[in-house]
């Protein structure tokens, strides 16, 4: 055999093959390979979209987080301004009580200090009666002489 010829042959057979290859093998091999790309490129779309999602999820969560730190902060200032008010009624409400157990106070004061003159008007009273009783020798009648010793106690 030739060299010739024989090389001939194999570059036909060759061109056979390169040709069988991209008829029928070729396309079974890019059918795979161009369906996982658009699955990746598919896949990284949604990646992307995601990521944007993602960032405007955090900035929504930042705004109300700021909203809601915002609602706190008035909610609480509320809430002080609520309870100062309380303590002032609650101090306004205590000196009114307490200025009324003071009068309340006085008041019983003067009336125990009346009634302390009046008992010991009575019992200047009784003294005088019995030491006027011992000097006259003699009983003096408490009822007959009221006059006189009511008189004698407004004097004392």
């Amino acid at each position: 055999m030739n060299i010739n010829l024989t090389l001939v042959v194999q570059m036909i057979v060759f061109i056979l093959l390169i040709w069988f290859t991209m008829k029928f093998v070729w396309p079974m091999i890019l059918g795979p390979m161009n369906e996982r790309e658009t699955r990746i490129a598919h896949g990284l779309a949604a990646a992307e979209k995601g990521e944007q999602e993602l960032a405007a999820a955090r900035d929504q969560a930042e705004t109300i987080v700021r909203e809601a730190r915002e609602r706190a902060s008035h909610i609480i200032e509320q809430a002080q301004h609520a309870a100062r008010d309380l303590v002032e009624q609650a101090k306004g409400a205590a000196r009114s009580e307490g200025a009324r157990l003071v009068a309340a106070a006085q008041q019983q004061i003067e009336l125990d200090t009346t009634r302390a003159r009046e008992a010991l008007r009575r019992e200047v009273a009784g003294i005088a009666v019995r030491a006027a009783a011992k000097l006259l020798g003699r009983e003096i009648d408490a009822r007959s002489h009221a006059d006189l010793l009511d008189k004698f106690a407004a004097q004392v």
